[in-house]
């Protein structure tokens, strides 16, 4: 058996593997091939080979291009297993991150996973809360109204929800809402946006 040809392989760290698995994760969501990734990380498709079988580790020069090139913030590909990001297809209860919002009595909580091509959302509107001006974006929407009410305006037309309603709209259609009650409002709301572009008059 020639070494020089098939080099030993060294032992696999968890760490390691898990990182590798999480890229070729995220690869394969975004239908993309080994030689495409590497392409857009300015990797070879050897070393990216290497990384998604967790026979090599991911160094620092290297995570920012290639999180840059799945579209995914770098701690989405190096968090440790307690991390809120550690999960590829869940998310914890006590691990949801926050979503920045403008306007005042709105909380949006990240309910999908990093590298998720929809972006679903627990968002809470406190009574009297709401976005504080109409706005539009790419992508579409939908959901769910958990508990409470709320005044939905799309494309100048009101519509008062109630738990067990729900919705569907184009995000470029101009969009606010508010919660009229006197409880605390819940939707469960996804959106094909990225959680960044997910905010209130964004």
């Amino acid at each position: 058996m020639d070494m020089l040809d098939e080099p030993a392989e060294k032992p696999k760290d968890d760490a390691d593997v898990r990182v590798g698995r999480r890229v070729r994760a995220l690869r394969l969501e975004r239908n993309l091939s080994l030689a495409d990734l590497a392409a857009k990380a300015g990797v070879s498709i050897g070393a990216l080979s290497q990384i998604e079988r967790g026979m090599s580790s991911l160094r620092v020069k290297v995570i920012w291009p290639l999180a840059a090139a799945l579209d995914i913030e770098p701690s989405a590909l190096i968090a440790d297993g307690n991390d809120a990001v550690s999960d590829l297809y869940c998310v914890r209860a006590d691990k949801r991150r926050q979503i920045p919002v403008k306007s005042e009595g709105i909380a949006k909580a990240l309910l999908s996973p990093p590298g998720a091509t929809l972006t679903g959302m627990l968002v809470t509107v406190e009574a009297g809360g709401g976005t504080d001006e109409a706005y539009a974006h790419a992508g579409h929407e939908f959901g769910f109204v958990l508990a409470g009410e709320v005044e939905l305006v799309v494309d100048s037309t009101n519509y008062v929800l109630k738990a067990g309603d729900s919705f569907a709209f184009k995000s470029t259609l101009l969009h606010a809402f508010r919660n009229p009650g006197a409880e605390r409002c819940q939707i469960l709301w996804v959106n094909t946006t990225k959680p960044s572009e997910v905010r209130d008059g964004a």
